[in-house]
């Protein structure tokens, strides 16, 4: 995997331990040569995750809107920042510079990034894995929300099985490269 997107929070949220992730994620990922692309923020735990990846040597790559850039959002200290019209825009922007997507915790722009990346995949626009980093069990009522929803003939076992799920940075990261692979050893030539 060259580069991992990132959606969480462009808060801190309650716990320490958020930001605690979102640091050892960035600094993990710079360690082992991820390029990071995310939503181009410098507040919360957008700009956690970006300050770690930078601070430690690594690349990172911003989509930001220019209504975002107006509002003094926008994180300077970037390898590279794409700024784009609009959160669609970045949405797209974001699929087509990544290999893979991690959620951390979130509120609505996080959900709104993670299921659309999974529908585009649905649908079949790419091919890319996704995954839930559960730190502190954070994600834990949304997987039961989708277990239901699968036990109640909404989703399949099989769209169900492509989201990820990972209680450390290494698994997750582990989980993703094997997702690529596998997707790699489908294809034909």
């Amino acid at each position: 995997m060259k580069r991992l997107a990132v959606y969480c929070g462009s808060s801190m949220g309650a716990d320490p331990r958020f930001a605690d992730l979102a640091r050892e994620l960035g600094t993990e990922m710079a360690r082992r040569g991820i390029g990071l692309v995310y939503g181009g923020g410098r507040l919360g735990l957008m700009g956690v995750v970006a300050d770690a990846v930078v601070a430690a040597g690594g690349e990172a790559h911003g989509v930001i809107p220019q209504a975002l850039i107006d509002l003094e959002v926008a994180h300077k200290g970037l390898t590279e920042l794409h700024v784009v019209g609009s959160m669609h825009e970045r949405k797209a922007k974001m699929t087509e510079l990544t290999d893979a997507f991690v959620a951390l915790p979130g509120g609505i722009g996080t959900f709104d990034e993670l299921f659309e990346a999974w529908t585009w995949n649905a649908l079949g626009y790419h091919a890319k894995p996704f995954a839930l980093l559960n730190v502190v069990g954070f994600w834990d009522g949304m997987i039961g929300f989708l277990d239901g929803v699968t036990a109640q003939g909404f989703m399949s076992p099989a769209r169900r099985g492509q989201l990820l799920v990972a209680e450390t940075i290494g698994d997750a990261i582990s989980k993703l490269d094997a997702a690529i692979d596998a997707a790699e050893a489908k294809m034909v030539w």
